[in-house]
């Protein structure tokens, strides 16, 4: 058993960490899932300016991702609708309306340069080994914009999920470039769908935040127009939401006119009872018009999963730019430093006619050497050392080239390198002013229109509750004891709504308190039901007439029912005997007049005022000791007052 636990526990916490970090959460440094990032690797691979078939390229990424066809296919689609890094032909579905793409034989994608701009930088990038060793895949791309506040991120894992929303483009930019100079930002989602969004909860992108459609109050034609719909939200769906609220009664609608293309318009054309402004609230209340989105921002950085709040992903970013603009600039200059030691060397070997000294040599042991001892006396003239590599690419020189050698073009193209190396040997001492420059480079060649779309907006969540009528017929049919407002048979008892709870108590004194019920069974013996609002059912007082079925002791009990567990099942009767209930009244006063058996004893009069409301857990008061023949309740008449109690020498006991 130990070992089978130990089996499971390594197993289990295995696969956890194989989710997290290969399926559902993003990376920090370049802001991609796995799937994505062998997406954009492949199609990096496979450019050529051309547009290839989707079907091409997914199947060139299972190279790297052993997951199906499928899955790929998805993540492709929905990384090339944010339009940053993917160039689209055909048709790719609609995100208004949630229209899916077509099959992948039928569409076409390529890289954008903006991609390459941001991501593509081999030199500086750390490849790994693919899943079956055959090829080489990038452990990160080396970002240079904080890619996952501009895609945004959904994943589920084991035990923690990721949220993260899309930011506008423009914004990113210019927060690296604040987090650059030490300076405070604030950044914000914003959202290609548009519609309005309230971010005062956001907490850096670890609270929530509420989203509206954009709506049209259009009261001469006593119209609805959703212009813009919340993200994640489709047009579709939205419909489906509409009409069904519309069938329950909470929207007025006459009916829905869709004339969504690339842009979101429902025309809503309510009743002509319908108060617009009324069923504007109705509709964020019931529909998914607006929504409320809970964040989770967890990222994988240092290969473990870490919860980053926005502002901390930017700054993180705008030290690795630093990083990264540095790695690229040695390179850079590296590449200019060999192209300067070639035209150096190549000047050399031909002014000097080192090439001559190679003629009569018969071995290529011998033609290096004499290269090699020939460049030798203008080891100063050298920008670096002498390589190998260096002697081969000499002798590798044309006779053509060597013959028609141009001393002043060389001479030049020196010049024009040296220039080239004090540029970047500026930039490097002035990092953050080039950093600067390259973000501004990147947001001038952003592929996509980059205004913000979604409006920030301070609004109150528009509560159901606050705005519900009661206009649901709560039936209850003795015949079967079912209860509900989508029963049709039974007496109609009142108007409820959904939101609202029922008290239901039996002829046994037994009672419990459920939600408002479409059908529920409660028994053919319900004598008293009423809607459970504890604000009224404070003022409500129960009235119980008791008798004991040994003793024939009657006893009064007055209570309120102020508390209560949903579904809880409660008796109103006392515990401490064998009673039975022989009347039953919600009257606030009335007389009870009682008649008993003996006729030695004579008839009684007394008033529900004069004994005292308690909770429902109480025993009672004995109201006679004696066996009643009949009671009676008479309901006291308008501005009718009881009569004082006559004062007692023993005051009943509790019973």
């Amino acid at each position: 058993m130990a070992i089978a636990s130990k089996i499971f526990r390594e197993n289990f916490l295995e696969y956890a960490s194989y989710v997290i970090k290969d399926r559902a959460t993003p990376y920090l440094d370049d802001g991609f899932k796995p799937v994505q990032r062998r997406i954009i690797h492949t199609m990096i691979e496979m450019d050529d300016g051309r547009f290839q078939k989707v079907a091409n390229i997914v199947g060139q990424v299972m190279k790297y991702h052993p997951h199906g066809d499928a899955s790929i296919g998805d993540a492709l689609v929905n990384l090339a609708t944010s339009k940053y890094f993917i160039d689209t032909q055909g048709n790719f579905g609609n995100i208004l309306t949630g229209d899916p793409a077509a099959a992948p034989r039928y569409i076409e994608a390529r890289i954008l340069p903006f991609a390459k701009k941001v991501l593509y930088s081999p030199e500086i990038t750390k490849y790994v080994d693919s899943y079956d060793g055959r090829n080489k895949e990038p452990e990160v791309f080396p970002a240079k914009l904080p890619i996952v506040l501009l895609l945004g991120a959904n994943g589920i894992s084991v035990t923690m999920n990721t949220r993260i929303m899309p930011h506008n483009p423009n914004e990113v930019i210019d927060a690296v470039k604040a987090a650059l100079k030490g300076e405070d930002f604030e950044l914000y989602p914003d959202f290609q769908t548009g519609g309005i969004v309230d971010v005062s909860d956001y907490d850096d992108g670890k609270g929530k935040v509420s989203i509206r459609a954009k709506v049209e109050v259009d009261k001469k034609g006593n119209r609805l127009i959703i212009e813009e719909v919340p993200f994640s939200v489709t047009t579709d769906a939205l419909i489906e939401g509409i009409d069904a609220a519309a069938k329950k009664g909470k929207l007025k609608i006459a009916s829905i006119n869709d004339y969504t293309s690339d842009r979101a318009n429902i025309e809503i054309v309510l009743s002509r009872c319908a108060d617009p402004d009324a069923e504007l609230k109705a509709l964020y209340a019931y529909t998914d018009a607006e929504t409320t989105i809970s964040l989770s921002s967890i990222v994988i950085d240092n290969n473990k999963p870490r919860v980053m709040g926005v502002s901390e992903i930017v700054k993180h970013h705008a030290a690795s730019l630093i990083e990264i603009l540095k790695k690229e600039l040695d390179v850079e200059k590296n590449h200019l430093i060999d192209k300067l030691q070639a035209r150096t060397l190549d000047r050399i070997f031909i002014e000097e006619r080192i090439y001559k000294k190679i003629e009569q040599m018969k071995s290529a042991e011998d033609v290096k050497s004499a290269v090699i001892k020939g460049l030798d006396a203008f080891k100063k003239e050298f920008v670096r050392d002498l390589t190998n590599e260096d002697v081969d690419r000499l002798l590798a020189l044309p006779i053509r080239r060597i013959s028609l050698f141009d001393i002043e073009k060389n001479r030049r193209e020196i010049d024009e390198i040296n220039i080239q190396i004090k540029k970047v040997d500026y930039n490097h001492l002035h990092i953050k002013e080039y950093a600067n420059t390259v973000l501004d480079d990147l947001k001038a060649s952003l592929p996509i229109d980059s205004h913000r779309k979604t409006r920030i907006e301070k609004f109150a969540k528009v509560n159901a509750r606050n705005i519900v009528t009661r206009n649901l017929p709560l039936r209850y049919d003795t015949n079967n004891g079912q209860l509900g407002y989508e029963i049709k048979t039974g007496e109609e008892l009142f108007k409820i709504s959904e939101f609202d709870k029922v008290l239901v108590i039996q002829k046994d004194g037994s009672y419990r308190v459920e939600n408002a019920p479409d059908k529920l069974y409660v028994g053919k013996g319900a004598q008293y039901i009423c809607i459970a609002d504890k604000d009224e059912l404070k003022n409500t007082v129960f009235t119980l007439i008791l008798q004991e079925k040994d003793s024939k002791i009657l006893v009064i009990k007055r209570c309120t029912i102020t508390s209560f567990t949903l579904s809880k099942l409660y008796t109103l009767v006392p515990t401490n005997g064998n009673f039975r209930i022989l009347k039953f009244s919600t009257l606030p006063n009335a007389e009870i007049h009682l008649t008993f058996k003996s006729s030695r004893v004579k008839d009684k009069s007394v008033y529900f005022s004069d004994f005292l409301v308690k909770n429902p857990s109480s025993q009672g008061t004995i109201l006679s000791r004696n066996e009643v023949a009949q009671i009676k309740f008479r309901k006291l008449d308008d501005g009718e007052v009881p009569p004082p109690k006559e004062p007692k020498k023993e005051d009943p006991k509790l019973f």
